[in-house]
C-alpha cells in the first residue's frame, strides 16, 4: 500500500496539471457529454463518427484537439479513482493485522473522489459554471493533498519531541497552519480567475494597468449564481470591470501571500534550535515559493504561455504540500499533541 500511496499521489499531481492543460486549450467543452465523447469512449476518428456526433450537437461540433485533451483528463482522473478505491479496500483488508493503519483517510478519499466525479459531469452538463469549475479544482488540490498526507504517515513514523522546552515549534506551528489557509484562498483566486477566463486581462505588473482603480466591480466579479444563462464558455456573461477585479484579487492575494510565507521560511530558517528536518522542509518550501513567483511574472510578461501557465499551476500544488510537510514536521517535533 505504501508504493500504491506514491502512485496515487504522482496521478493526482497529473490530474492537477491536465486540469490546468485543458482549461487552459478551452477545452473544457471538448466532449460535451459525459462521461464519454459524443457518446464514445473515445475521440470520434472515421468520419461516418464524426458526422454523427456533428449531427447529435450540431452547436458543439467535434473538435478533435480539444476533445483528445478533455478525454485524456477523465482517463487520469478515473484512474486515480480505481488507485483510491484500491488503497481503500487494502486499508480494510490490512488493518486486520495492524490496527494503526489509516482507515479515515482512505475512507475520505474515497467520498472525495466520488464527488469529484460529480463535479466533473457537472462541469460540462452546465457549460463550464464558474462556481462548480472552481469548486472542481479545489477538489483536486484537496484529493492531492490528502494522498500526499496519507503517503507520509505511511511511510514514516512519528518524531520525537525535539523543541518542547521554549514554545518556539507551538508558535511555528501556529504560523504555518495560517499559511496553509491563506495559501488555499490564493488557490482559490487563482481558480476564479481561471473559470472567468480573467488571466490575461491585466498586462502590467505589480497589479494590473494604470487606472485599473476605476473598474473595480466586486459585485459582479464575485457572484457565484444567479447569472440566468447555460454556456459559460468564455466568460461572455462577464463585463471587463469584473474581469479586471477578478484579476487584481488574484494579484493582490499573490503578494500577501508571498509576503506571508516568505517571511515563515525566513523566520524559521533564522531560529536557533530548529531542527534540520525542519530546516530542509522550509528551505525547500522557500524554493518552491520562489519558483512559484518567477512562474507567475512570466506568465504576465510573457501573455499566459501554455505550458508555464500549467507549471504555475502545478508549482501550486507542490507549495501547498510543501506547506503540508513543513507543518507535519513542526507538530512532530512538539507543536501541538494529538
Amino acid at each position: 500500500m505504501k508504493r500504491l500511496s506514491i502512485i496515487a499521489v504522482v496521478l493526482a499531481l497529473c490530474v492537477v496539471a491536465l486540469g490546468a492543460y485543458t482549461r487552459l486549450k478551452d477545452a473544457g467543452l471538448g466532449c460535451p457529454d459525459w462521461p464519454g465523447c459524443y457518446g464514445h469512449l473515445v475521440v470520434p476518428k472515421s468520419s461516418e463518427a464524426v458526422s454523427n456526433a456533428n449531427a447529435a450537437y450540431p452547436e458543439r461540433p467535434l473538435e478533435a484537439h480539444k476533445a483528445w485533451p478533455e478525454m485524456i483528463h477523465r482517463y487520469f482522473a478515473s484512474t486515480l479513482g480505481l488507485v483510491i478505491f484500491s488503497i481503500l479496500f487494502l486499508s480494510f483488508k490490512a488493518r486486520k493485522s495492524n490496527p494503526q493503519l489509516p482507515i479515515k483517510t482512505p475512507l475520505a478519499l474515497a467520498i472525495l473522489v466520488v464527488f469529484q466525479g460529480l463535479l466533473g459531469m457537472w462541469t460540462v452538463t452546465l457549460g463550464l459554471f464558474p462556481t462548480v469549475v472552481m469548486a472542481h479544482l479545489l477538489g483536486g488540490f484537496t484529493t492531492l493533498c490528502l494522498l500526499f498526507l496519507l503517503a507520509v504517515r505511511l511511510h514514516s513514523s512519528p518524531d520525537p519531541v525535539q523543541n518542547s522546552g521554549q514554545g518556539k515549534p507551538n508558535m511555528a506551528l501556529r504560523f504555518g497552519i495560517l499559511g496553509i489557509f491563506i495559501l488555499a484562498f490564493q488557490i482559490a483566486l487563482g481558480g476564479w480567475t481561471a473559470a472567468n477566463y480573467a488571466a490575461t486581462v491585466c498586462s502590467d505588473l505589480p497589479i494590473c494597468q494604470s487606472g485599473w482603480q476605476q473598474h473595480v466591480n466586486f459585485e459582479e466579479a464575485f457572484k457565484f449564481w444567479g447569472h440566468g444563462i447555460d454556456d459559460y464558455e468564455y466568460a461572455t456573461h462577464l463585463g471587463a470591470d469584473a474581469k479586471i477585479t477578478i484579476h487584481v484579487a488574484h494579484r493582490v492575494g499573490a503578494i500577501i501571500t508571498t509576503l506571508y510565507l516568505g517571511s515563515l521560511f525566513i523566520w524559521l530558517l533564522t531560529r536557533n534550535g530548529i531542527s534540520s528536518t525542519i530546516r530542509q522542509a522550509a528551505v525547500a518550501a522557500l524554493a518552491v515559493l520562489v519558483l512559484q513567483i518567477a512562474l507567475g511574472i512570466t506568465n504576465v510578461v510573457m501573455n499566459l504561455p501554455l505550458l508555464v501557465a500549467v507549471a504555475h499551476n502545478g508549482v501550486a500544488a507542490i507549495l501547498m504540500m510543501s506547506l503540508i510537510f513543513l507543518n507535519l514536521s513542526l507538530y512532530r517535533s512538539g507543536g501541538i499533541k494529538p
